[in-house]
């Protein structure tokens, strides 16, 4: 395994547990928008669960390119 290899892998578990959190973040304010009916509160909860969901594909392609 070289050092680029190295580097991707992890790169992609930063990537993928950054994402997560992300994730996780996101469906905590939609659920708190559903909650308060704050209907901007829910578009930034789907919003932030899209965008970890991104990060963490990000992170399981790099994972995969680093093997």
């Amino acid at each position: 395994m070289t050092d680029h290899d190295r580097s991707l892998e992890t790169n992609g578990m930063k990537n993928s547990a950054k994402g997560k959190l992300t994730s996780a973040k996101g469906k905590a304010k939609e659920a708190v928008g559903d909650i308060t009916g704050d209907m901007s509160m829910q578009a930034k909860g789907k919003l932030d669960n899209v965008k970890g969901k991104a990060q963490d594909a990000l992170g399981k392609a790099q994972r995969k390119a680093g093997r």
